[in-house]
């Protein structure tokens, strides 16, 4: 599959899963086993209109447009700014959902600190808010040195996210979309992402209580865990568990986005970081068009992805 169509799988699957649950966020997987999203809706939650992304799409929007000027860390910083600040990148050019993490992050950076030293290094500071807007850092990262790559994957989930947690679970999540990117089916993308992981883990001094919370994916057959012991709130481990679990348990990207929405809680952020993986799977072209045509801002997105692959096509 051609670069250029890889880029919108995976900027249009990401801002597709976002929007699809953007109106559901915060009701109980319960709920929506009685009633489950099928398809784009309207209002809900947050009172928007159908096909609106959240802050998770639009700040994966700020770093993919940085990128496509190269790497720079203070300019994806400002990208940052400006959408807090001025809804830049925003579905409807404005701000209606941020995260705690994110939100004191950045009003960090608008105050002077480094971008290097802007994101919550605490325990409690594992949201998924780097995890869901890390994804167009792999066009840039994907021929790196795993070294190189881990190191600039640590910087841009820093600006926001900077404990190790946080880290990691990016680290975890744009291996596994190199090995799609490579041409492997999600099965084969798993496997290798597992063994390359432990792998480099076994090198690094990065302390055993934090790799084994990551046993369930590093360590256990995910893909035959329960249903029961997915969760999918916002905590970074389990949105990352979540989108994975979802990926190795079905077979297209309609059906992944649909039961990463319908785990409940999370639902926009769960839906992305599954939707930006899937959307890399199984190709643009696999995304339910009636979606993409729903969908604020489409043609922007598709301009934003001639630009990054512009930039990266060398």
């Amino acid at each position: 599959m051609k670069m250029h169509k890889l880029i919108k799988g995976a900027l249009f699957g990401l801002s597709v899963g976002d929007a699809l649950g953007v109106p559901v966020e915060f009701q109980s997987r319960e709920q929506l086993k009685s009633f489950p999203i099928k398809g784009m809706v309207g209002y809900g939650s947050w009172d928007q209109p159908s096909g609106t992304w959240s802050d998770d799409s639009s700040l994966a929007f700020c770093l993919a447009e940085s990128l496509s000027k190269g790497y720079h860390l203070n300019d994806i910083a400002e990208n940052f700014i400006k959408w807090y600040q001025q809804g830049y990148w925003g579905a409807h050019h404005k701000v209606f959902d941020v995260g705690g993490a994110t939100r004191f992050a950045i009003i960090r950076l608008i105050n002077g600190t480094s971008p290097l030293l802007s994101g919550g290094m605490e325990e409690d500071d594992n949201g998924n808010g780097s995890l869901m807007r890390i994804l167009p850092l792999l066009f840039f990262v994907k021929d790196f040195p795993i070294e190189k790559r881990y190191e600039t994957i640590s910087q841009v989930s820093s600006i926001t996210h900077a404990h190790f947690r946080s880290v990691f679970s990016c680290f975890i999540y744009i291996e596994m979309a190199v090995q799609i990117l490579r041409g492997n089916n999600i099965e084969e993308a798993f496997k290798i992402t597992v063994q390359t992981v432990n792998e480099f883990a076994a090198k690094k001094d990065f302390g055993k209580r934090e790799i084994d919370l990551f046993n369930m994916i590093l360590k256990i057959d995910l893909r035959n865990v329960k249903e029961d012991s997915i969760y999918s709130g916002g905590y970074v481990l389990h949105t990352l568990e979540a989108s994975l679990w979802c990926l190795l348990n079905t077979d297209s990207y309609s059906e992944a986005v649909l039961k990463a929405v319908n785990l409940g809680g999370d639902t926009d952020t769960t839906g992305c970081v599954t939707g930006g993986l899937a959307g890399l799977l199984y190709g643009y072209d696999k995304i339910p068009q009636v979606w993409i045509d729903e969908l604020a801002r489409k043609n922007d997105i598709e301009n934003l992805a001639e630009r990054l692959f512009k930039n990266i096509k060398s």
